[in-house]
């Protein structure tokens, strides 16, 4: 039976590999969890797939596991990124969780011309929550939360193979249609206020991007994520 406790860990996996525990990662095993030494645990670092690892030291600061066998090979999500403008601190760590537990590859906040200065993002905070995302779903792979940029900043740098599903609220009806629907892909989401006029003629101009619409119903900016996501993922995904 896999263990029910699995844990994100910095560090190199492989058979008869230590890995040394951090103060917060023992305090959880051993205070929290109360697991003994001979424990297992299931271990990944993003890179190596998932490991039973035994308990080989515990202590209330430190402690020590030797991974003993693979229990799952690396699962790479589909190449996807999610691109969307901050909103209050508890949305936004939901985008993330949600993002990690359906299949986004890489995370990028961005702050668009109606993004509330107000939303202030911590890059370490969300990446934090990814990985606890990807603890809790049983998943490999944390995707890479991105610094704040401006969406002007992002577009100016875009691979233009990377092909952008742009969710505007104001294109009602519009279905994604695309002939060759391989290749890398991008979803971004606006913000509560929505994209600017200027913001909307740029992106409909772009050759990469391809307009959506999720509806007639203005949906907050953490539901439209997660509805993008699922469209994405049915039309394109890695099911």
């Amino acid at each position: 039976m896999a263990s029910k406790t699995r844990l994100y860990v910095d560090h190199p996996l492989g058979a008869g590999q230590l890995v040394p525990l951090s103060q917060d990662q023992a305090h959880y095993l051993f205070s929290v969890m109360r697991l003994p030494v001979g424990a297992v645990i299931t271990v990944f670092n993003g890179q190596h797939g998932a490991w039973d690892a035994q308990v080989a030291e515990a202590g209330k600061r430190k402690g020590l596991l030797a991974c003993v066998a693979q229990t799952q090979a690396l699962q790479m999500p589909p190449d996807l990124w999610l691109l969307f403008a901050p909103i209050r601190k508890e949305r936004t760590a939901f985008i993330v969780e949600k993002a990690t537990e359906m299949g986004a590859a890489r995370v990028l906040p961005v702050r668009t011309e109606f993004t509330q200065k107000a939303n202030r993002v911590r890059q370490d905070k969300l990446q934090a929550h990814a990985i606890e995302a990807a603890e809790q779903c049983g998943g490999t792979f944390v995707p890479e939360v991105a610094e704040l940029a401006k969406i002007t900043t992002v577009l100016e740098g875009w691979d233009s193979n990377r092909r952008l599903l742009f969710c505007d609220e104001a294109m009602v009806g519009a279905a994604l249609d695309v002939p060759d629907m391989r290749g890398p892909w991008a979803i971004l989401i606006g913000p509560e206020g929505g994209f600017s006029e200027a913001e909307r003629a740029r992106l409909r101009g772009l050759d990469y991007a391809h307009t959506l619409s999720l509806g007639p119903r203005i949906l907050r900016a953490d539901t439209a994520a997660v509805a993008a996501l699922t469209v994405w993922q049915q039309a394109l995904g890695d099911w």
